[in-house]
């Protein structure tokens, strides 16, 4: 498979090199005006090396953003007929790949995605004298003011930041300074090793609540590799769910029309008008291409349509900060509706094999279902060989049920 639910991505090595080159000649065409950036990786530079000779080599002119995050390659692509992003995303620092970015920064569509397969192998190399041009690009500026003038300041708020090392730390430190935040900063320097796992999930962040306690502040972010998602803690330095904190920014925003993933909390009904959509912001931001004012996924995902339809950490963290200086951001979080939720993911080399025996028409989009007082959802990953199955009940007792229907259908098939 060579898309997954949010690009391409895989351990380097194997074919990413070739792909690469492959990729570039596949997507570039004459006179095309394509923008690439890439994330911290050490493999980063020769992905963006031979991406662009097969772009070059296509004929399209290639600017090169450098490092920066995901959502700052969408923002720019505006300007340009393709971005291309080298990245990972929240996967380990051996992985990389690549995010197809479309002009109004969403990634590229099933058609699109299919249109690139159709072209791998081919050669589209034009002559000598119909060669692309390579050039540096500034996309920090502009995106950086969009930010600025799309958000308000926040001006004596103290916030602990985590770039886990990512290409959030180009960008996120100074834009929360420019809006007035004071900002203690962890892992913030772009190594190309991350201190800590890329995911930014709770068990890999236990060092921000004490952080956020000792420096007294309104609360702590964290980025993953490519800074398209962003986590939270309260100021009490308590861990915010993803759907606690999309509700979060559903109300603050006033967001009537929202558009989430199937493995969002039941709860999200409760204060919006909901359209979901399978796991993954590619479908999420098609979705918000024709309906909603905002999207997003418990994974840290936010989509904000009037800014771009990429997921955006940086332009999420500079909204938080907001949020917390108009009010103590743990009450408005105890005020929420809220159900038990219960997420694991399970490692399996033949995950798509098991949802396609179970009935799903696509394994990454995986079997949802529904009782009166729950539901389960069992998927592929889409980005990782590991299955992943969510549950929500109106109480801990029906989550639990829930859940072990999913697990109970994924082992009577190992079993049979």
């Amino acid at each position: 498979m060579l898309f997954g639910s949010s690009g391409i991505r895989r351990p380097y090595g194997t074919d990413l090199p070739s792909l690469a080159l492959d990729l570039g000649s596949v997507l570039g065409r004459p006179g095309a005006r394509i923008l690439v950036g890439r994330d911290t990786r050490t493999t980063g530079p020769v992905l963006e090396t031979l991406f662009s000779a097969g772009l070059l080599g296509s004929g399209a002119n290639v600017c090169l953003a450098g490092v920066v995050p995901t959502p700052v390659v969408a923002f720019g692509t505006r300007y340009f007929d393709t971005g291309i992003m080298i990245t990972a995303s929240h996967n380990p620092e051996n992985y990389n790949g690549f995010k197809l970015l479309r002009p109004d920064g969403s990634s590229f569509t099933g058609s699109d995605q299919e249109r690139v397969r159709d072209g791998l192998g081919r050669e589209p190399f034009q002559s000598w004298d119909q060669q692309g041009a390579l050039s540096s690009y500034d996309a920090l500026s502009p995106y950086i003011q969009a930010v600025m003038s799309g958000r308000e300041p926040a001006e004596r708020v103290k916030m602990v930041l985590d770039c886990g090392n990512g290409a959030g730390s180009m960008v996120s430190p100074h834009l929360l300074d420019m809006l007035g935040v004071r900002v203690s900063c962890v892992n913030t320097n772009p190594l190309g090793h991350f201190a800590r796992p890329s995911e930014p999930l709770e068990e890999y962040l236990s060092h921000l609540p004490p952080l956020i306690r000792t420096t007294r502040s309104a609360g702590g972010i964290a980025h993953d590799g490519d800074a398209d998602r962003l986590m939270a803690f309260d100021n009490r330095g308590r861990f915010i769910s993803g759907d606690q904190l999309m509700m979060l920014f559903i109300l603050y925003l006033g967001a009537k029309k929202v558009v989430t993933s199937f493995d969002a909390s039941m709860a999200i009904e409760e204060v919006a008008e909901v359209r979901r959509t399978p796991v993954g912001d590619t479908f999420i931001s098609e979705e918000l291409s024709r309906w909603g004012d905002f999207g997003g996924e418990p994974s840290g995902a936010w989509i904000f349509p009037r800014h771009s339809l990429c997921p955006d950490g940086p332009y999420a963290a500079a909204l938080f900060c907001e949020i917390a200086s108009a009010g103590d951001i743990a009450e408005q979080i105890d005020s929420m509706p809220k159900y038990p939720v219960i997420r694991k993911s399970f490692p399996c080399e033949n995950a798509t094999e098991i949802l396609s025996a179970l009935g799903a028409a696509n394994p990454t989009d995986g079997l949802r279902v529904s009782g009166e007082e729950g539901w389960f959802l069992v998927r592929a990953s889409g980005t990782e060989p590991k299955i992943r199955i969510t549950a929500e009940g109106r109480d801990r007792l029906k989550a639990r049920e829930m859940f072990e229907k999913g697990v109970k259908a994924v082992k009577e098939w190992k079993a049979a």
